[in-house]
């Protein structure tokens, strides 16, 4: 059964309209109509099965990138993470094919992205499992170019912040970690206490597996 508990805040990010060098992948007013309606499942999905898991971590990355969170709707998860599913390391899958998530690109070819595959390789060991979002939960682009990824501009994080806020009313988290530097200023922005961790992409995988069992140690 589909939870009703977050439509408010889906319905709120698909109403969102951002600047014409980013795409709103849940949008119910511009865009691919279609895709966007299986994206918003897609989260609302993930909402409810880390609903039921119980987070007591919010990871917070920079942005989605345009072969992850931009075609699934879900943070630092591929379309290949999202169908293939995740064991976690308590043996119980979340995410595949089997519990209603769908491919929202056409065509049978399954995005991979490096840092979801890295994230999740790590995140999987953690129990409970972390919730995973994005300081801007939507796909900012170099101009004329949405194959591509940049950097949330300030104002654009701050269209973040009220979602960020949001899902700490969502949920009780006794931590939340910055994943890289924009997150962690949009967390110091919003006065959200928080820990940081180098992000896994452009060499930085062992340093962001060595942060994250830093505050592995510290949340115990």
């Amino acid at each position: 059964m589909v939870s009703r508990r977050f439509d408010r805040f889906i319905d709120a990010l698909g109403s969102t309209i951002v600047s014409e060098r980013a795409s709103n992948q849940y949008s119910r007013i511009e865009g691919d109509l279609r895709g966007n309606a299986i994206r918003r499942r897609n989260l609302r999905l993930y909402l409810g099965e880390l609903d039921r898991i119980g987070p007591r971590t919010l990871l917070i990355g920079e942005a989605p990138s345009y072969r992850g969170g931009r075609l699934t709707g879900i943070a630092f998860v591929s379309e290949a993470v999202m169908l293939g599913g995740v064991d976690s390391l308590n043996h119980s899958l979340i995410l595949g094919a089997d519990r209603g998530y769908r491919k929202a690109t056409p065509g049978p070819k399954l995005s991979t992205e490096a840092s979801a595959t890295m994230v999740w390789e790590t995140i999987r060991r953690i129990e409970p499992l972390p919730m995973l979002w994005n300081a801007f939960p939507f796909h900012p682009f170099r101009p004329g170019n949405p194959q591509s990824n940049r950097a949330p501009s300030p104002a654009e994080l701050a269209i973040g912040g009220r979602f960020i806020e949001w899902l700490l009313r969502l949920f009780p988290f006794d931590t939340v970690v910055a994943i890289g530097n924009h997150a962690s200023a949009s967390l110091t922005q919003l006065g959200i206490d928080h820990e940081k961790v180098r992000h896994p992409s452009q060499g930085g995988k062992q340093k962001f597996v060595a942060g994250m069992a830093h505050v592995g140690k510290r949340t115990r």
